[in-house]
């Protein structure tokens, strides 16, 4: 199956003139700070809105050639065939005896002569008439046999052996082509290689495979009281943990990742650390300043050095404050930063955005069904993600919401199996009730 896609040869590269994003452009929203003139910005989107307009900008990297060997968690870019039959010859699923049915007439038991041998690997013999060939797993079945017989139904004599019954025609036979045609496609462009997709590739003979690049992330995080973990305690300063989970999720989707130092409440700093990190990336993820505080200066500096904002704002809940803008092909996410809602709000849209930027034919995971466990209080108007863990007893799978659902709680993201979907307009939730849920390891959590 092919994919129609737009490369994007290095990062940072000049975006193509004509360039528009698939999704149409957001229609401005009449808010005060609009009607001010300071920032005209798009409207608030749904989650389902705001989610199509982020994967639409994704333009798929450039591919590159890597070995096999080093494939493993890579998007494939290209098709691989079957170049012969798979398998390429009738073999045998057992170790036993070839024998020509037709030969075996009455009701038994048969006794046949064992001539010859046939091994993996080895010369494929003819079966010598009103005889049996020893054969093994995965051997080619000897020219003129259309059976074999398990060595366990068998009583063997020196060079004789019983057959108690009659075997049915290509009984134990793998057929040739009968996982796959020569020419046929094993494998798509967009598929995340695992190890069983390396397998089949190497099946396939294939000892190279193009894959797409790994996108370049940078990563943010803004803030007077930001400090490495580890180094001397200021007042009023927190260790920088955001960083620390975004990157381990972006590398985990794939990414190439790094991370610089955090930049302070200053405009003119803000404004030179996001110019230089949009210079040599993918993805310019940013952490914190991107509400409308005196010292929230994430957007004007972006606008400043000539990014477009695509979107601002989701009704969601953690993570409305989202911020998804661009310059040239690079594009820019800027998270809340709030730990748990920087962390939700990068599973729900920076890792799909990754996965989309590599042609990851499945961005986001399907969520599955659950039973709530116990209520869940919710006020109508934003579509909420609640931290749950997630268990299967009986084989049924049920959500229990955690008690801490603050958007700064680090214990509680620590805690959750999965995100639990609750609609926009529902209101409460009941014991009891069905919801919809994404595991935590599927979102890169």
């Amino acid at each position: 199956m092919k994919r129609d896609v737009q490369l994007s040869p290095t990062p940072n590269a000049d975006a193509d003139a004509d360039f528009r994003p698939r999704h149409p452009t957001p229609t401005p929203d009449p808010d005060p700070e609009d009607a001010a003139g300071v920032y005209p910005l798009p409207r608030m989107l749904s989650f389902t809105e705001a989610h199509a307009h982020v994967i639409a900008l994704a333009r798929v990297v450039a591919p590159e050639r890597v070995a096999i060997h080093d494939a493993a968690g890579r998007v494939l870019a290209e098709d691989v065939l079957t170049p012969v039959d798979l398998p390429d010859a009738d073999g045998s699923a057992m170790d036993g005896y070839a024998v020509r049915t037709s030969e075996l007439t009455g009701g038994g038991p048969y006794m046949l002569d064992v001539r010859g041998e046939s091994r993996a690997g080895g010369p494929v013999p003819a079966l010598a008439p009103g005889a049996a060939c020893r054969i093994f797993t995965g051997a080619a079945l000897p020219d003129g046999a259309d059976a074999v017989v398990m060595q366990e139904d068998v009583t063997r004599d020196g060079e004789r052996v019983t057959l108690r019954t009659r075997p049915a025609p290509w009984a134990h036979v793998r057929k040739r082509g009968e996982d796959m045609a020569a020419g046929a496609q094993a494998l798509v462009p967009g598929t995340r290689l695992g190890p069983s997709h390396l397998a089949l590739a190497a099946t396939c003979d294939r000892a190279w495979l193009e894959v797409a690049r790994r996108p370049v992330v940078t990563v943010l995080g803004s803030g007077d009281e930001l400090r490495a973990p580890g180094t001397a305690t200021r007042p009023g300063t927190i260790p920088d943990s955001n960083s620390i989970a975004v990157r381990a999720m972006a590398r985990a989707a794939g990414a190439t990742v790094r991370v610089m130092p955090p930049v302070a409440d200053d405009r003119a700093e803000t404004e030179r650390a996001f110019d230089e990190a949009l210079r040599a990336t993918d993805l310019l993820v940013t952490i914190g300043g991107v509400s409308v505080g005196d010292h929230d200066l994430v957007r004007p500096a972006l606008e400043a050095i000539g990014c477009t904002i695509e979107l601002y704002k989701v009704a969601m809940k953690p993570g409305k404050p989202l911020t998804v803008g661009r310059r040239g092909a690079a594009l820019v996410l800027g998270l809340p930063g709030n730990p748990a809602s920087a962390m939700i709000t990068f599973a729900l849209f920076g890792v799909p955005l990754l996965r989309a930027l590599q042609g990851d034919l499945h961005p986001l995971p399907s969520p599955l069904a659950a039973r709530l466990a116990r209520p869940i209080r919710h006020a109508p108007g934003r579509l909420a993600f609640v931290r749950a863990t997630l268990a299967a007893p009986g084989g049924a799978l049920v959500a229990t919401p955690l008690g801490n659902q603050a958007s700064g709680a680090s214990t509680s993201m620590a805690e959750a199996d999965g995100l639990v979907v609750v609609p926009a307009e529902g209101g409460d939730l009941a014991a009891d009730a069905t919801v919809l849920v994404y595991f935590a390891r599927d979102l890169g959590l």
